[in-house]
């Protein structure tokens, strides 16, 4: 896989087990790019490790006086230089290549996963810390990956010299031969204390990113209640834990580091005193004793990469065990058996809250509580929460959502979420959506009642001739009020034109007035088209076909909302916001 071959058709199904394990599956699939960096890496160490013995032969031809061994040892330099230029270069490519190919893998499985699961997956996952795995964690994982075929490439180097300077010089050969897995495997010991120390660096970077995010998105908020010093001091506090956190791993590292430069010298030191020993007494030559001297020096170069892939898999681990936790969510508990391309219609039907929307007809529904309604609404559009009682499809025209493939599920039905998101881009990308065709963006515009929205925007690109479709919208629209926000979302979601269409309050950010045109348009557009909206406004109730109240997670009521409002207590204190002793009081009343 190369970078140009980006993205990938399909990233693959990945082992989510545990982080360990997606690693491993991570490097598996890069198999083809691990061997590239492998056979270039071990061209780049074997001409390092090559050259201590064309200098080697080049002082015992000086001292030989002999002018053919000199050239011969200048052709070898000159071979292993010239091995040490490719295979630096092209290793470093490749490497860079698994870095950035295991990345873009890592980013596809996430917005694959973010797109099944929609607007449910920070219902159970952070936001901070989607954005932690989505960003530096990814960095990290590609990190990890790219430094296996090095460290491998490393270590059989290392392999090839010991075996190498035996048979070439047996005496010191062996000295080499027991002191250099000694080098290698000096850390192994402080690994787990600094594997320990990166882990709760990395958890409270973490927590610090997702305050971050938080406060972010929270900030108007915040100063409108005064509390937005509150949390910065909160997020000071979280940044010193990083900071701190971040300086007692640093401390384990650079012991590592330190040991990984003391044991190298200390044999340095036992090959340069025994070797003279062995030169004194004629056993060695000069330049034997030349060769394995240097051989021992630039052993230090492999060496360093036994330290690398420790920090690398320290780092990578919590960052893959994140992501893993992530795409480790699934949208549906069934197995799919519905074949592809099957497009049910008719009723919609919850068994969990037992709320029957018929096929065709303008359903309103009531819930007191603002979260249960969230959760219904995820639960309508085939995403069920982590309640075990939750864990039970949705029926759309008798076929479970959740045994639909995810396409066919995302185009029979759609929610839109109480805070819907718009994207950066201009108003005319905003509304080239996936659709029937049957709606025109004139026609849902219209209907979501977003003339002065258009006359906004026109005034706002003045260059494009006052053309409201070539303006550009800021990320998440915020350059828009929230009501003009809720209802070009409300415009999008119309010109899609779904089987079914559910709205998590789609209007609670207008004036009563426009909710009643907007609660109208809506009306007139969807006619024969099954549409579900959860609200308590009187103005959208009275418009629907029929209302169903639920309380307490159960449909117990179902009527036109003018009979609901005359005939139930309970209705008419979520619409009405009667206090508790006033409803306790029109129930008795009633009964």
């Amino acid at each position: 896989m190369q970078i140009h071959h980006l993205p990938y058709a399909d990233p693959g199904a990945p082992d989510v087990r545990s982080g360990t394990r997606f690693l491993l599956w991570l490097g598996r699939n890069q198999l083809g790019g691990q061997v590239k960096s492998l056979l270039w890496g071990l061209l780049l160490h074997l001409g390092i490790a090559g050259l201590p013995l064309g200098v080697g032969l080049a002082v015992q031809a000086v001292i030989d006086r002999s002018g053919g061994g000199l050239a011969r040892a200048g052709a070898l330099i000159a071979l292993m230089g010239a091995a040490i230029a490719v295979g630096d270069t092209m290793m470093h490519r490749t490497a860079v290549t698994n870095w950035i190919t295991a990345a873009a893998r890592v980013q596809q499985l996430l917005a694959r996963k973010a797109a099944e699961l929609g607007s449910v997956l920070n219902r159970r996952v952070a936001a901070g810390e989607v954005v932690a795995v989505s960003t530096g964690d990814v960095e990290k994982i590609g990190w990890f990956v790219e430094t296996l075929s090095r460290f491998a490439a490393a270590a059989t180097a290392l392999v090839v010299i010991c075996g190498g300077l035996v048979v070439y010089q047996p005496d010191l050969g062996v000295v080499v031969a027991v002191g250099v897995p000694v080098l290698a495997l000096a850390a192994l010991p402080l690994l787990p204390r600094a594997t320990r120390r990166a882990d709760v660096q990395r958890e409270k970077a973490g927590r610090a990113t997702e305050l971050a995010s938080d406060t972010v998105a929270g900030l108007r908020v915040l100063r409108g209640i005064g509390g937005e010093e509150l949390f910065l001091r909160r997020y000071r506090e979280a940044s010193q834990e990083v900071r701190e956190a971040a300086v007692r791993s640093a401390r384990m590292w650079a012991l590592i580091a330190a040991v990984q430069v003391m044991l190298p010298g200390l044999l340095l030191v036992v090959v340069v005193l025994y070797g003279a020993k062995l030169a004194l007494e004629g056993r060695v030559t000069v330049g034997e004793l030349v060769t394995v001297y240097g051989a021992v020096t630039l052993a230090h170069h492999p060496l360093r990469n036994f330290e690398e892939i420790a920090m690398a898999y320290s780092f990578s681990r919590p960052s893959a065990k994140r992501a893993a936790r992530v795409l480790a969510l699934t949208r549906t508990t069934t197995s799919t058996q519905a074949a592809a391309g099957e497009r049910p219609g008719g009723d919609l039907y919850d068994p969990v809250t037992g709320l029957l929307a018929p096929a065709g007809l303008f359903t309103a529904v009531v819930c007191g509580d603002p979260d249960a309604a969230g959760r219904l609404a995820d639960r309508l559009g085939g995403h069920p929460s982590e309640a075990p009682e939750s864990h039970v499809s949705v029926l759309l025209g008798g076929v479970p959502l959740d045994e639909l493939p995810l396409d066919t599920a995302r185009s029979a039905v759609l929610v839109q979420d109480k805070d819907p998101v718009l994207l950066s881009g201009t108003l005319r990308e905003l509304l080239d959506v996936p659709s029937s065709g049957k709606v025109t963006a004139d026609e849902a515009l219209a209907a979501a009642r977003c003339g002065d929205v258009l006359d906004a925007l026109a005034q706002a690109s003045p260059d494009d001739g006052g053309d409201p479709a070539l303006t550009r919208i800021t990320e998440r629209g915020r350059s828009l009020s929230g009501g003009q926000r809720q209802r070009l979302a409300l415009a999008r979601s119309l010109v899609t034109d779904p089987e079914v269409l559910v709205l998590d309050e789609p209007t609670s950010a207008v004036d009563s007035h426009t909710e009643a045109r907007v609660a109208a348009g809506v009306q007139r557009l969807r006619a024969g088209r099954t549409t579900v909206v959860l609200a308590s406004s009187p103005l959208l109730l009275d418009l629907a076909d029929r209302v169903v109240l639920v309380h307490e997670g159960r449909a117990v009521a179902v009527g036109t909302h003018r009979e609901l409002l005359a005939a139930d207590g309970r209705y008419r204190a979520v619409v009405t916001r009667e206090t508790e002793e006033e409803t306790l009081v029109d129930i008795e009343e009633s009964a």
